[in-house]
């Protein structure tokens, strides 16, 4: 690629721009500093964070200079969420969201210069800025240079406005404090580029206005596409949940078995979205998802390389241990207890205790509904405990059968899976 500029948008990285001729020349005469911030309204960051930061790693692999923004002060207010308002964090409460967010973040991003990176990237709290000012100065100093008639305009504001319950003065006025951590940067470090999420589009031009307006100079803005999958449904949830960057969230295995899972049709898309694979590479995988969709050769390089980026090595090698090890391709035995327990949080199952009848545990953990059906099971040779087939009927669980003392896996059939967690005492 002749410059990251293009790489972003081979990868399908670039939905909305400013000035793309301009922006490209920055691009190419640079190193320029660019920034994306991230709110602490929760303790964790998710999926949508990730699609920028990987915007941001791409920059910083490129020689480029990255701000990584928490923010302190927006936390405290939130940006507008489409249909409500948002319920305000306590001040403790946003606190110990920014310690936790920055120290998810530095996974992704060269702090140290470490790695050979040209410009090690910076991490900042707007609450450094917007704490010591004032309300009066706020409004003389950054009010003034906004229009109400245009700041209605604005999709998120808009959208509330039109809904029953409109929108407080508060969210109304998010978007002023975004623009003014872009001023804020671009004076302090010569900042000309902030990345975000399309749904950003209207706060992030406002920033690029403020800066014209005060300043006179133009800077710039790049916002990365909303990923769905085949049917058009948002990637980031499970079942209604979001999709979490902290493991004590959304568990690593969670987390590699939710990209393991993705359609056919949107693997490569996120394959050139997410890894650093070359575009043979991905084609190849393409090409297996056709052809060989079976094997799942794609998703498996997908889950894995998220993983490791996120969570790192260890953790997708365990990860990936157990998902073989539950489908019979590896030693349920020597898993570790968190990873069993991550790897069979989601799945059915009872009560079970050493001296349990194997015909009991087949039911318990609901895998039949009767024990005539569990003994049948296991006449067939349908049944198994921990990945070994059962063939006596009167068959118990010994102590040995509850792994790591907490839970055994048992299966009917190919693909009926439960967990028989240990009865508490």
């Amino acid at each position: 690629m002749s410059s990251v500029f293009d790489e972003l948008q081979w990868r399908g990285s670039v939905a909305l721009s400013t000035d793309e001729s301009a922006l490209r020349e920055a691009i190419e005469n640079g190193p320029i500093t660019l920034y994306c911030g991230f709110d602490p309204t929760a303790p964790s960051l998710h999926f949508g964070n990730f699609v920028q930061l990987v915007v941001l790693r791409r920059f910083q692999l490129a020689g480029h200079r990255v701000i990584c923004l928490v923010g302190g002060s927006t936390g405290l207010i939130g940006d507008p969420k489409p249909t409500s308002e948002r319920v305000l964090k306590t001040r403790e409460q946003t606190a110990a969201n920014v310690a936790r967010i920055k120290a998810l973040v530095r996974p992704f991003l060269d702090f140290d210069g470490t790695t050979g990176v040209a410009h090690p990237a910076m991490l900042v709290d707007n609450l450094d800025w917007f704490g010591p000012m004032s309300a009066l100065d706020f409004l003389r100093e950054v009010g003034k240079h906004f229009r109400v008639n245009q700041m209605v305009k604005k999709e998120a504001v808009a959208r509330r406005l039109e809904s029953q319950e409109g929108i407080s003065y508060t969210e109304f006025s998010y978007q002023l404090l975004q623009a003014l951590d872009y001023l804020e940067l671009y004076r302090t470090h010569g900042c000309v580029l902030q990345t975000g999420g399309s749904d950003q589009w209207g706060n992030i031009t406002a920033g690029v206005d403020l800066v014209h307006k005060v300043e006179g100079v133009s800077v710039h803005a790049l916002a990365t596409p909303l990923l769905t999958d085949a049917a058009g449904v948002k990637y980031g949830k499970s079942e209604g949940n979001a999709i979490w960057l902290s493991a004590d969230m959304t568990s690593a295995y969670a987390f590699y078995q939710y990209f393991l899972n993705v359609d056919d049709a949107s693997v490569g898309a996120l394959l050139r979205f997410f890894t650093d694979r070359s575009q043979p590479e991905i084609e190849e995988l393409e090409r297996a998802a056709r052809e060989e969709p079976f094997r799942r050769a794609a998703q498996k390089a997908l889950a894995a390389d998220i993983v490791t980026l996120v969570h790192g090595d260890p953790a997708r090698q365990a990860v990936v241990a157990a998902s073989e090890a539950l489908f019979g391709k590896g030693d349920l035995r020597a898993l570790d207890a968190a990873t069993l327990v991550d790897a069979t949080a989601e799945l059915p199952g009872g009560e079970v205790h050493a001296g349990m009848s194997v015909v009991d545990a087949l039911v318990s953990v609901g895998l039949v509904d009767s024990r005539n059906a569990a003994r049948r099971a296991i006449a067939e040779g349908g049944a198994s405990v921990n990945g070994v087939k059962v063939t006596d009927a009167n068959a118990v669980l010994a102590e040995a059968d509850l792994l790591a003392g907490l839970v055994t896996i048992l299966r009917r059939g190919r693909k009926s899976l439960a967990a028989g967690r240990a009865a508490a005492l």
